[in-house]
C-alpha cells in the first residue's frame, strides 16, 4: 500500500519516460496520483495518440505536456523536422494574426495526440546575441514586441482545450551560458532587466496564460538562488496576480541536478513555490543514461520530497496547495474540452506561406546545391545540427557536416574542396555569424575558392558582413530549409550588393 506522503508527491511530479508504449511502473505511479507526464522525442511514434489514452485511462486528471514550440524546437516531427513557423520568424513578420494562427495549429496536433499543455510560448527577450540555448526561440530583442506575440500565441493555444506555458521565468534572454550545463548569473542592472525582461511574463499574466515554466537563473539582486529555488522570484507571480501553475523547468539540467541533486531541487522548488516539477528528459545523459534511467530520476526526485515532508523542512500544505492548482488545470482543461465544437477547428494552417514572409535574402536559380553544414552542435534543448534541415536544404544534392569547433582546418578544406567540385551552387549553412569565428572563417575560405557561394543562415541575423550574400532563414527548421532552398532554385540575381545582410523582403 503505497504511503500517504508518496501519494502526495505524486500529485506534483511530471516525469519523462523511456519508449513509446508505457511502462508499467508509470501505469502503476498514474493509477496513484501521478500528477502527468512530459513527451520527449524518444516517446514519439505512430501509437503516440494510443499511448496518451492509456495514460488518461489511468489517470483522468494527467497533464500530457510536450516540448513543442515550431521553429528550431520540435518533438512530434523530432525525426524529420518542424513545419511550424518559429518564434523568431513570427516576430519578424510581426503579424500576430499569423502568431495566433500558429498557436491554433499547435494546440490541433497536440489535441490530434492526446496531449493538453504546450510547453510554450517562449517568453524570453533575446538580448545577448552569445545566447546559447535561447536566440531564435524568442520572437526578438524588443519587450514590446515579444510581450504582443506571447499574447497571441497564448491565444491561439488556449482556443483549444490544451494549455499554454511561457517560459523560461523571470526571463533567459540576457545569458551567455547554457542552464542545461552550467547556471547562468544575470549581471544587467536590475531596472533594466524588470523592465525589459519581466514584461512579457506580466502581460501573459493579465492575458490569463495557464501555466508559467521557471528558469534556472541568478539575479543576485533577488537573492543567491536560482530563480526555481527562489521564493521571492516565484512569489512575483503569485503578487502579479497569477493562480495557474508554475511548473519548474528540467530538474535534470545541471544547473540543479549538480549543485543541490535532483532530491533536494524538487523540494526546494516546492517550498519556493512551484507546482509541477518538470523531472527532464531520461536520455539526456547519453550513453551514460542507465536502461531504467527514468525510473532512477523519478525515485530520486520523489524520495527527495517524502524525506523533506518527514523532517518539516517542506510544509504539507505548500505541496497540497501545488497538488489543488494541478487538478484545477486538469478540470479546466477536460471543461474546455467539452465546450469545444468541430467548428472550433482551426482553418488549413498555410506554414509555408507564414515562413517564406520571414525568410529574406536572394534568388538565385541554381539546378543544384552542395551544402557545407557548419552549425555549431546540438545541445538537449534544440536539436540544432539535425541533418534534416541540410538534407532539405540539399535535397538530393551533395552535403557534409563539418565541426568547425572541433574539426582541424586541413579537413575543413577538404569538405569545402569537395562541396566546390560537386558543381552544385556551394551553400554555406551557419547558425551563429556574429559569435562563431570558427563559422566566419570557414565562410572566408569559402569565399576565396567559390566567389558565386551563398551563405544560408538559420541563427539570429548578421548584423556583420560575410562577405557572401545571404539568407536569413531564422530556424533551424524542415520548413525554413525548403523555403531557403525554393528560394536559392528560382531564377534572379542574388543581392551581392549588401554581402552578409538582410536581402529585399518577400
Amino acid at each position: 500500500m503505497t504511503d500517504d506522503l508518496t501519494r502526495l508527491a505524486n500529485g506534483v511530479l511530471w516525469p519523462g519516460f523511456l519508449g513509446t508504449e508505457a511502462p508499467e511502473w508509470l501505469l502503476h505511479e498514474l493509477r496513484d496520483g501521478l500528477a502527468g507526464v512530459v513527451y520527449f522525442g524518444q516517446n514519439v511514434g505512430d501509437g503516440l495518440a494510443g499511448l496518451s489514452e492509456a495514460i488518461i485511462r489511468a489517470n483522468p486528471d494527467a497533464l500530457i505536456g510536450i516540448d513543442e514550440e515550431g521553429g528550431s524546437v520540435t518533438r512530434l516531427e523530432s525525426a524529420t523536422g518542424s513545419t511550424l513557423p518559429g518564434a523568431a520568424q513570427l516576430g519578424r513578420i510581426d503579424d500576430v494574426a499569423a502568431t495566433r494562427a500558429t498557436g491554433a495549429e499547435l494546440a490541433r496536433r497536440l489535441v490530434d495526440v492526446g496531449a493538453n499543455v504546450v510547453l510554450g510560448p517562449v517568453a524570453d527577450v533575446n538580448t545577448d546575441a552569445r545566447n546559447p540555448v535561447i536566440g531564435v526561440r524568442s520572437f526578438g530583442g524588443d519587450a514590446e514586441l515579444v510581450a504582443r506575440h506571447v499574447i497571441a500565441e497564448i491565444e491561439g493555444i488556449q482556443s483549444a482545450p490544451v494549455a499554454a506555458c511561457v517560459k523560461h521565468f523571470p526571463g533567459h534572454g540576457d545569458t551567455h551560458l547554457d542552464s542545461h550545463h552550467a547556471l547562468p548569473v544575470i549581471s544587467l542592472d536590475i531596472g533594466e532587466f524588470e523592465r525589459v525582461h519581466l514584461e512579457p511574463f506580466r502581460r501573459a499574466v493579465a492575458a490569463g496564460v495557464d501555466s508559467i515554466m521557471t528558469a534556472h537563473i541568478v539575479v543576485p539582486e533577488w537573492g543567491p538562488e536560482p530563480a526555481t529555488l527562489n521564493p521571492r522570484v516565484l512569489g512575483m507571480l503569485r503578487d502579479w496576480g497569477f493562480e495557474g501553475v508554475i511548473i519548474s523547468d528540467a530538474l535534470d539540467m545541471a544547473a540543479i541536478r549538480e549543485t543541490v541533486g535532483l532530491g533536494g531541487g524538487a523540494a526546494r522548488a516546492l517550498a519556493a513555490g512551484a507546482d509541477l516539477l518538470c523531472i527532464g528528459n531520461p536520455t539526456n545523459p547519453g550513453s551514460a543514461a542507465a536502461p531504467d534511467q527514468d525510473v532512477r530520476d523519478f525515485l530520486a526526485t520523489r524520495d527527495g520530497i517524502v524525506a523533506a515532508l518527514r523532517d518539516g523542512t517542506l510544509s504539507r500544505e505548500r505541496v497540497e496547495e501545488a497538488v489543488r492548482r494541478n487538478r484545477a488545470l486538469a478540470s479546466t482543461l477536460r471543461a474546455r474540452a467539452a465546450s469545444a465544437s468541430a467548428s472550433d477547428a482551426s482553418e488549413t494552417f498555410d506554414g509555408a506561406g507564414v515562413v517564406s514572409r520571414a525568410v529574406s535574402g536572394a534568388s538565385a536559380g541554381a539546378s543544384a546545391l552542395s551544402v557545407v553544414d557548419a552549425r555549431r552542435r546540438s545541445t538537449l534543448a534544440v536539436d540544432s545540427a539535425a541533418s534534416y534541415v541540410a538534407d532539405a536544404l540539399a535535397d538530393g544534392g551533395h552535403r557534409v557536416r563539418v565541426d568547425v569547433a572541433r574539426t582541424p582546418l586541413e579537413e575543413q578544406d577538404a569538405a569545402l574542396d569537395a562541396a566546390v567540385a560537386a558543381h552544385g551552387l556551394t551553400v554555406l549553412l551557419i547558425d551563429r555569424p556574429d559569435v562563431d569565428e570558427d563559422q566566419r572563417a570557414l565562410v572566408a575560405r569559402a569565399a576565396e575558392r567559390d566567389p558565386d557561394a551563398v551563405v544560408v543562415n538559420v541563427g539570429l541575423p548578421a548584423e556583420r558582413s560575410l562577405g557572401l550574400p545571404a539568407i536569413e532563414v531564422g530556424a533551424a527548421s524542415r520548413i525554413g530549409a525548403e523555403v531557403a532552398r525554393d528560394m536559392l532554385r528560382a531564377p534572379g540575381a542574388r543581392n551581392a550588393s549588401s554581402p552578409g545582410g538582410e536581402g529585399p523582403a518577400d
